[in-house]
């Protein structure tokens, strides 16, 4: 997949896109992945251009500049001294943009890249941002850019009740939309009043080769701090989980995210082989290697912990039989059955939810920790609950891709 031009790259080389912004107070919603062809940040093309007058930015979680590591650590607002524009944190003392704040602009231009995942929360954002907007005749645009891990769509959907910040409604784990077509939807299915616009890219398709949703004419830059390469990426619907689960995601190393887990007291190779014994046609499209790794920070920091490494690239990855999510359940379900009483769920106010269990709160219902628990469930047991709701969610959807 190759020349493909992002929506951030349209609208500054092209006047007649801008030409409904002259006259009006533009504000940016961006983080360190919003940048143009050319590696300048979105805020700095847009400043340059005369005719654009930028009254305000906004920064998702981790920031603005991206400065904050984990999850639940949140960023204040400051002042940018380049452009002389307050910078509003959406993960600090609020999550949902006030109404000051969106009295500082008539347009809000949503330039985040995302990673196609349901529990990232730049998803949720999306929708708080046009909550927001709904109704006061301002208007909100899409610069859009690809969905990374393409068009495939897995998991359960989102039950009524679990909404959080990393579950804006009910959609499936991994969605398979660009956030501009997430856009469309969310003005659709909550009922909203906004003016709605998605300057669109020209050339993407999802799920076409070499790059499966990612343009190989395009460096990948970090959109969070953990989010370093396509691999994470590709994994991620499925590791997330492990936030909510007692074994180590691998953070603390330079592999963030690309794990299965990794544990002290868990034998990688005895996880694998009861994986093979249990489901093996969930471990196709990538290959899996037993490691080891010393976390610096977070889980089982400064211990040898045995793990499973992803590999969903280069000559191991099928784009199309690649499933995370079901492989990282099959993870646990191994580890289940192996050690029937280790204690595999965290329990922690995950994204300030306090009233769940962590990988409750993630998966968006608790059918998947269920399924892993009862030991005498079978693969075709999660099978029956996540197709149904997979092919559910593409024929709702279809209608607002763009590409």
């Amino acid at each position: 997949m190759t020349s493909v031009r992002f929506g951030i790259d349209r609208l500054i080389t092209d006047p007649a896109l801008r030409q409904p912004l002259i006259g009006r107070r533009v504000a940016l919603v961006a983080h360190p992945a919003s940048l143009t062809a050319g590696l300048v940040h979105s805020l700095d093309a847009l400043a340059a251009l005369p005719e654009i007058r930028l009254t305000a930015a906004f920064g998702p979680q981790h920031g603005l500049k991206g400065d904050k590591q984990d999850n639940m650590v949140e960023t204040a607002d400051f002042h940018d001294p380049d452009h002389g524009i307050p910078v509003f944190s959406l993960y600090g003392q609020v999550r949902r943009p006030t109404a000051a704040m969106i009295e500082t602009a008539d347009v809000f231009l949503f330039d985040l890249q995302d990673l196609g995942c349901r529990i990232y929360t730049f998803v949720t954002t999306l929708l708080y941002l046009l909550e927001a907007v709904s109704g006061t005749g301002k208007a909100v645009w899409v610069l859009d850019r690809p969905n990374p891990a393409g068009r495939p769509v897995e998991g359960m959907t989102l039950l009524p009740g679990y909404e959080s910040f990393v579950g804006a409604g009910p959609m499936p784990m991994r969605h398979g939309l660009t956030l501009g077509e997430m856009g469309r939807w969310f003005v659709d299915h909550f009922g909203l009043h906004v003016d709605y616009r998605v300057i669109a890219m020209d050339g993407w398709q999802g799920d076409a080769a070499p790059g499966f949703g990612w343009p190989t004419d395009r460096i990948w830059i970090n959109p969070s701090p953990n989010a370093a390469s396509l691999n994470m990426v590709r994994a991620y619907a499925g590791t997330v989980m492990i936030e909510g689960a007692t074994v180590s995601e691998g953070r603390g190393t330079t592999r963030p995210l690309e794990v299965l887990f990794g544990a002290p007291d868990v034998a990688a190779r005895d996880v694998l082989a009861e994986m093979q014994r249990f489901a093996p046609h969930w471990m196709t499209g990538c290959a899996l290697r037993e490691c080891w790794f010393e976390p610096t920070f977070h889980k089982h920091a400064h211990q040898a912990c045995s793990a499973l490494m992803i590999h969903a690239e280069g000559p191991y990855y099928d784009h199309h039989a690649f499933r995370p999510w079901r492989l990282q359940a099959l993870a646990f379900k191994a580890i289940r059955t192996l050690y029937p009483d280790y204690p595999l769920w965290r329990d922690f106010p995950y994204e300030y939810v306090e009233n769940r269990l962590a990988i409750d709160v993630i998966n968006g219902g608790p059918g998947l920790r269920e399924w892993v628990d009862d030991l005498g469930a079978t693969p075709g047991d999660l099978d029956a609950l996540a197709t149904r709701d997979e092919a559910a969610w593409v024929t709702e959807t279809r209608r607002y891709r763009l590409y």
